[in-house]
């Protein structure tokens, strides 16, 4: 049983360190209810405080002074839970900042490196427990050049906190960048993550008692090593359609890139891989919201384990726009099409000093 518990809790706590081209994965999850209803197909029409996450430059075409945002998802029938704050603010005429805080956690995780005491007899007041968490704050400026006519321009820089209980701990720092450009009806937007590598610096501390019961039960006591997350491109294009005045139609895709080695995404080679998103969202009179999306499209085994099966993931979601306030709600991998985990999604925004026009 011990060697049963201690295994479980060694593996739970260092998978993340065996394979470091999913490192800071929890930033690739998304934010805000909307964006996650249209499975992450956003960045080009995006204009509210969640854009400091998704493609910064497009801050410039926020419609308030200031705006605040929450969302609230659990994972793995609430063992996991992603939250997020962010609040972006018009400096002037030519620039907008914001911050946007991610926690991704495990709470309450047993901790059975102690369970035997030392005379060898098994005592589960011994038991203690302790969470592992992602935390990330990002720090968003976007600026209008006047030179560059329909080209806006902006980045984030990163700071990462990752803790496993007392166990290990690692900070990390980034940088992303991001433009949008408009032409006629349509938006188009590229943003470049992890431009220079995420460097995640990680350290162990294990007491000597910790240390021996890891080595009896056959586990590697870590070192301390750093974590590289290696650049990505995310590329968009949107269009709105209105008709019959009241309603409007909002059609985008997106194209993820990344370069960190063969990934299981509908194009891929051992140095690119590209996974492609789509989402639709429905306006009736600025007020009312229907979306749809489509991501996560995969190749796996069926279940008899013999050919390979495309898999895709499709989101619906809804909104209510109501004086300063907007309710989104998201559902994402309706009727579990993919291996992803589903999930309902809740998120507010508030718009504080709202301006009829954009400054």
């Amino acid at each position: 049983m011990k060697s049963l518990v201690t295994f479980l809790f060694s593996s739970f706590c260092f998978l993340s360190l065996l394979a470091q081209k999913y490192s800071n994965e929890f930033l690739n999850i998304g934010v805000g209810a909307r964006a996650l209803g249209m499975a992450n197909s956003i960045i080009a029409s995006n204009n509210d405080v969640t854009t400091g996450y998704w493609n910064p430059s497009a801050l410039l075409l926020q419609k308030n002074n200031l705006e605040l945002g929450l969302m609230h998802a659990e994972y793995f029938a609430g063992i996991a839970k992603y939250d997020y704050i962010g609040a972006s603010k018009i400096i002037d005429s030519n620039s907008v900042g914001a911050i946007s805080i991610l926690r991704f956690g495990i709470d309450n995780i047993p901790n059975t490196l102690d369970l035997v005491d030392p005379n060898g007899n098994v005592d589960y007041s011994r038991v203690t427990s302790f969470s592992a968490t992602d935390l990330a704050v990002l720090l968003s400026y976007a600026r209008k050049i006047p030179q560059l006519k329909g080209i806006l321009l902006g980045g984030n820089f990163k700071i990462i906190n990752r803790k496993i209980g007392p166990f290990a701990k690692a900070w990390g720092f980034g940088l992303d960048v991001s433009a949008t450009y408009h032409h006629k009806d349509w938006r188009f937007a590229a943003m470049a993550k992890d431009i220079t590598g995420t460097f995640n610096a990680w350290s162990f501390s294990f007491t000597e008692d910790e240390k021996a019961v890891l080595l009896a039960t056959g586990n590697t006591i870590p070192s301390n090593s750093l974590e590289i997350t290696k650049p990505s491109l995310i590329l968009g294009a949107a269009r709105t359609f209105t008709f019959k005045k009241d309603f409007s139609l909002l059609a985008e895709i997106n194209f993820f890139n990344t370069f960190d080695g063969k990934r299981n995404t509908v194009i891929k080679t051992n140095l690119w891989s590209l996974e492609p998103r789509m989402g639709i969202e429905l306006g009736y009179k600025n007020l009312i919201f229907v979306r749809a999306g489509i991501g996560n499209i995969q190749k796996q085994l069926n279940p008899e384990g013999t050919t390979y099966i495309t898999t895709f993931q499709p989101n619906i979601g809804a909104g209510i726009h109501y004086k300063i306030f907007t309710i989104d709600y998201a559902l994402s991998d309706v009727g579990d099409k993919s291996i992803a985990p589903y999930s309902n999604i809740f998120s507010l925004k508030i718009d504080i000093n709202p301006q009829n026009e954009k400054k």
